[in-house]
């Protein structure tokens, strides 16, 4: 008797110590919970990515700007775990492929497994379900978070080729800076502008187009470069993320009958972090606040539109340290690198609530896959 006893007893602590089933990176399964979901559905959805805005970036922009952020409106909140397939700390293209693809990758992969397998994205499917697409960022639009939702490529550092898979996209709207990686090719000559054109793209740019004064046409595509290579920070006189935010959902919302995927990045809070500048970071978080604002103006207006506000990753180990008031900070970073803090995440209309809890970034994928093309 004493030596069963003893055997139930080792089973049951075998059983408490036996690690955590490992997450396969490469297979993403339905959850059982997602396939009749009884809550409201979106018919569209607009992810805002502020790569590099963890915590600290928020909490500084809130304490800069009379302790009030656009965010607060939200009342569905959770948190995402952002590490990638191959480090506890992920890069841009592994975290924005979790967001595009449902999958953690390795760091530097655009759109692939960690076998280097093509996977569809978000956009992809939004494509094909007669939806209309767009990406709004203060980038390039071939840098990492945007090509993630669009291009399959080992190296994110491959821009040339980044360029040439945006052409497969049939994206109806992409908005931000590179022209210079379709234009003036170093690894050939081929002209993509035209290309773009011939594809069915209407193609303008920052030099011949003033955003404040042009009015989008009434075409099927449209790209609009915002500069040649990188675009301004805030501070030096880049104006144009809330405004272009504004007329991109104008543009997409009466493009399809079936809704649209918009995804906006403030993509230069985590330039901020890198060079460890937090006024950079300040004035980035706000500009990206006022574009925030004007996108919940519009869901709230709308009704039939979920916003999902989150970053990819921290960069810097940005904290507020002893000496702060309000108004005036003193800060400090750990690093110029990322680093592997969980990311907040915010939502708010229909399917909000699914985004409470604590969860994989790739649940931002699988929840957003959801609520668009799951059956009630």
């Amino acid at each position: 008797m004493k030596k069963i006893n003893l055997f139930i007893i080792i089973c049951f602590l075998m059983s408490c110590a036996a690690p955590k089933k490992q997450i396969n990176a490469n297979q993403v399964i339905p959850k059982s919970e997602y396939a009749n979901l009884k809550i409201d559905r979106p018919k569209n959805i607009i992810l805002m990515i502020g790569d590099g805005m963890g915590l600290g970036q928020i909490t500084a922009g809130m304490y800069m700007n009379n302790n009030c952020l656009e965010l607060e409106r939200c009342t569905n909140i959770g948190i995402h775990k952002s590490y990638s397939a191959d480090d506890l700390i992920t890069d841009s293209a592994a975290g924005a492929t979790a967001f595009a693809s449902g999958i953690k990758t390795k760091n530097g992969y655009l759109g692939l497994d960690t076998f280097g397998r093509y996977v569809g994205t978000i956009m992809d499917k939004a494509t094909s379900k007669d939806m209309a697409t767009g990406l709004v960022v203060t980038s390039t639009i071939v840098h990492a978070t945007p090509a993630a939702f669009y291009a399959h490529q080992k190296d994110r550092d491959n821009y040339e080729d980044i360029a040439k898979d945006m052409l497969k996209s049939n994206s109806n709207l992409l908005i931000g800076g590179g022209q210079k990686y379709f234009t003036r090719r170093k690894t050939d000559s081929i002209d993509l502008i035209q290309t773009m054109i011939d594809s069915g793209y209407t193609v303008t740019d920052y030099f011949q187009n003033d955003l404040e004064q042009f009015t989008f046409p009434e075409v099927d595509k449209l790209c609009y470069f915002t500069a040649d290579g990188d675009p301004l920070p805030v501070s030096k006189g880049r104006t144009y993320l809330p405004l272009a935010t504004k007329k991109a959902i104008q543009f997409l919302k009466n493009k399809r009958k079936k809704g649209f995927f918009l995804m906006i990045e403030g993509s230069q809070i985590d330039w901020g972090g890198h060079a460890n500048e937090a006024d950079y970071i300040i004035t980035e978080m706000l500009d990206f606040n006022q574009t925030i604002g004007d996108v919940l103006d519009f869901a709230r207006q709308d009704k039939n539109t979920l916003v999902i506000i989150t970053a990819d990753h921290e960069t810097g180990g940005f904290a507020i340290n002893p000496g702060s008031i309000m108004g005036q900070l003193k800060t400090a970073f750990t690093t110029k690198k990322h680093t592997a803090a969980m990311i907040p995440v915010f939502a708010f209309g229909p399917g909000a609530q699914l985004f409470n809890g604590i969860y994989e970034n790739t649940e931002i994928y699988s929840k957003m896959n959801a609520l668009l093309f799951y059956p009630n």
